[in-house]
This record gives C-alpha cells, sequence and structure tokens, in this order.
C-alpha cells in the first residue's frame, strides 16, 4: 500500500500539510493509514511526505500492526508514487494506491479493489456516479449536454499488478493525477463500486464537511 500524503493542499488554506490537518480529533493521514491497515489484504504500508516533516507523519501514523514506512514524496502526485515504488520488493505481485486526502475510505473498499485485481484485472478503480447533469462549456457558453449514462468519478484506493504499474511509470515525468490513466488504454482495468462518503478533502467547504462527518467505524 502506498499512501500519497506530500502535497501541500495550498487549496485547503490550512497552513500545513494537508495530511497533518485535523478531522474530527485525528490528522487525515491518521484515518486514511488506520482504514488500510484494516482491510484484510495489505501486508505494509509506505506513506509519502514533505522532505520536512517525516517525524511528523511518523506521529501522525501511530502504531499499526503491520510494518509502515514514511519517506519523501516527490513534487508531483506521479514522482512520489515512482518513489514509493522504488522501494517496493520487486517480488511483491500488487500494489495498491490511495490519497491520504480521501480520510473515509473504508478496509472493505481497499480490499474490494484487491480482490478485482487478484480476480484478473490488471488494475481496479472505485468509481461513483455523476450525480448532477454534466454540461460541455466553450467560452462561457454551453453548447451541448454530455450523457453521463457511461461517466463516473473515479476514487482511491486503486489497486494494480506491481510489474504493471511499475512499466507504466518508468520513463514519466508529465505529472499525470491518475495512476489508471497509466494503463487503461492497453488494459483491463476494472471498476468497483465507490462509497460516496470516501471523499476527497481538497478545499475548505472539503474540510468543514469532514469535520462534521462522522468518522465510520474501522476494522
Amino acid at each position: 500500500m502506498i499512501v500519497l500524503g506530500a502535497g501541500a493542499g495550498e487549496r485547503l488554506g490550512a497552513g500545513a500539510a494537508k495530511a497533518l490537518v485535523d478531522v474530527g480529533g485525528r490528522p487525515m493521514l491518521a484515518l486514511a493509514v488506520s482504514a488500510a491497515a484494516a482491510a484484510r489484504s495489505v501486508g505494509s504500508i509506505i506513506v509519502t511526505a514533505p522532505a520536512d516533516q517525516l517525524d511528523a507523519f511518523r506521529g501522525a501514523c501511530g502504531d499499526l500492526a503491520i510494518p509502515i514506512e514514511v519517506i519523501t514524496g516527490g513534487a508531483t502526485r506521479q514522482a512520489s508514487v515512482h518513489a514509493a515504488l522504488a522501494l517496493v520488493p520487486d517480488e511483491t505481485e500488487l500494489v495498491v494506491v490511495h490519497d491520504a486526502a480521501r480520510p473515509f475510505a473504508t478496509p472493505v473498499l481497499f480490499d474490494a479493489v484487491i480482490t478485482a485485481v487478484r480476480t484478473g484485472a490488471v488494475g481496479a478503480v472505485p468509481v461513483v456516479p455523476v450525480p448532477d447533469t454534466v454540461k460541455r462549456v466553450e467560452d462561457g457558453r454551453i453548447v451541448g449536454t454530455v450523457d453521463r449514462s457511461g461517466l463516473g468519478l473515479a476514487q482511491t484506493p486503486q489497486a494494480f499488478r506491481a510489474p504493471a504499474l511499475r512499466r507504466a511509470h518508468d520513463g514519466r515525468a508529465d505529472g499525470t493525477t491518475d495512476d489508471a490513466m497509466l494503463l487503461e488504454a492497453d488494459a483491463e482495468v476494472r471498476a468497483v463500486p465507490g462509497e460516496p462518503d470516501n471523499r476527497k478533502i481538497t478545499t475548505p467547504e472539503d474540510l468543514e464537511w469532514a469535520r462534521a462527518h462522522v468518522v465510520p467505524t474501522r476494522g
């Protein structure tokens, strides 16, 4: 499991690393890693962090029942994944990538994406339906309505066969914001049902929602 937490979170305006922002008395990172650790299929966790906050991230992770390592992340999401993959043992068959900014993913969701890969897919992504009508806009003018029947909103955790994810990242430096984008054109990346409460905390409004949200029971 790779948990990405190196982002500064400028849009959140919290004045600290986003992963360390308090949600219900605990850092977002603590919620994310505790859910991953509670999943039946997760054996170890690598967390990416800002270079000057490694100790703070280690403290936020707390004591887990599985091994956890905190490393310096990269300047982009893709660079952080690449740095973490360098520490994943060569014999590892499956890697899961998750955003620390999604603190409410449940252990059930981690196990669901892992199961999808173990049963034949190269990758698996949680997806929730698009709830609203989607308009195409050009220069401030609505020029069409997009059929949303085949659309979905992607979440993390995302699971992948480790060799395929390594190949997809090797030699790339384009700042890709979603690991599945690197694989979906040429391999089976399976959609699994996402969770409505697995919301990414990006803006002050998101943080307000998260702090008012009842933290799901872990385990």
